[in-house]
């Protein structure tokens, strides 16, 4: 009886014990953990520029081809067999210097004997003189031996000029491209036989035009007063990958008629081309100012968007909210487009980040730092993938 008893007791001990601990685990496990609530990110950062109006210096972009200043075709003066070629292909060559050889054997023959004819025309001439002053020949013989002496006289020059051509001389300082003709070669038989070709390259000229049609809207706006001429005279040069050539060029001449194939203008230009880095037939782009104008508003090349229903540009409003603006432009001031309408002064215009943006997104404004506003090849190429017209 007295150990039952104690086993009732012991029961009763460890379920007071061993309970409250069961309990408090399956409490543990039926509580959930609840998350902290997500931090939303921070609004993207763009780069904006606030519209204002100011003056601005007009400029026109137009296509142009390079030319070289001067080119001189080698041509064969003289008929003979090449014997030696001078000069390495592609290589600076000067005025003068010899370029092929051609046999010049019978060239040299004739070049003696006329010599020797023209030393002895020479003597003659002057006993006769002493006979003339003698009274021992008549003025008639004298005559004919100083006509004698001017003829062999323009035997000799043609005969030196023929011994000078059969080393080919350059005729211009410059480039030389490649050899037309092989060493062995029989040139300069019924035809004046191509050789080479020379080109000057520094400085160069660049072809372009203009519309006739801009040409009468500069003049229509000098008139009525809304643009003024402008007294820059600096001309840029715009390669074909985007950048800038580092060498200003001038204007040499401007066509007096519009041609009426085109309806253009035929203009030129002159660009110094010390380091030779420009050459003949490269596309280029040229650049130079028009007009001056008042009160104008002007945005970075790559502020500028397009699609179907024409340009745009995205601004921030006051909310911080992304919304598009459609906007017309018209000419160009440098690497700017002024705008001619939709933007009026005080907008907010993205320049950098439009990537990151959608309109009716929250964004942080950060002012552009105006220096970074330069024109660059990427924001020129931009403008090109864009389609846009420069």
């Amino acid at each position: 009886m007295k150990q039952d008893a104690f086993l009732s007791v012991c029961k009763a001990a460890c379920a007071a014990i061993i309970l409250p601990i069961l309990l408090s685990g399956c409490g543990s496990g039926d509580t959930q953990k609840i998350p902290a609530a997500a931090t939303p990110p921070p609004p993207p950062e763009v780069d904006v520029i606030t519209v204002t109006r100011s003056s601005a210096v007009l400029t026109q972009n137009l296509p142009g081809r390079l030319q070289a200043y001067r080119t001189a075709q080698v041509r064969a003066r003289v008929e003979g067999v090449v014997e030696k070629r001078k000069f390495i292909e592609g290589s600076n060559v000067k005025e003068g210097d010899s370029l092929y050889q051609i046999f010049s054997r019978n060239y040299q023959t004739a070049y003696d004997a006329s010599k020797a004819d023209v030393a002895a025309a020479r003597k003659t001439l002057a006993r006769y003189k002493y006979l003339l002053d003698a009274k021992a020949v008549s003025p008639q013989e004298y005559e004919l031996a100083d006509a004698k002496l001017k003829q062999v006289a323009a035997t000799f020059s043609k005969a030196r000029e023929d011994l000078d051509n059969t080393r080919v001389p350059a005729p211009i300082s410059g480039r030389i491209g490649r050899s037309q003709i092989t060493e062995g070669a029989l040139v300069g038989r019924n035809e004046a036989t191509l050789l080479a070709t020379i080109e000057q390259v520094h400085p160069l000229y660049v072809n372009f035009t203009q519309s006739g049609a801009d040409t009468l809207r500069l003049q229509r706006a000098f008139k009525a007063g809304g643009l003024t001429r402008t007294e820059s005279t600096t001309i840029e040069l715009i390669l074909e990958d985007g950048s800038i050539y580092p060498q200003s060029g001038k204007f040499l001449f401007s066509d007096l008629a519009v041609d009426p194939s085109t309806n253009s203008v035929s203009l030129r230009a002159e660009f110094p081309n010390p380091k030779q880095e420009l050459l003949p037939g490269m596309f280029v782009r040229i650049r130079f100012p028009e007009a001056n104008i008042d009160n104008a508003i002007q945005i970075p090349q790559r502020a500028l968007l397009a699609d179907t229903q024409g340009q745009f540009v995205m601004i921030v409003d006051s909310q911080s909210k992304v919304a598009i603006q459609r906007v017309k432009t018209g000419s160009m001031s440098g690497a700017d487009f002024i705008i001619t309408e939709g933007l009026k002064g005080g907008e907010q215009v993205i320049v950098n980040g439009l990537q990151k943006v959608k309109p009716g997104s929250i964004v942080k404004p950060v002012p552009l730092n105006q220096a970074a506003i330069t024109n660059t090849p990427m924001a020129i190429a931009q403008a090109k993938n864009r389609g846009l017209s420069c």
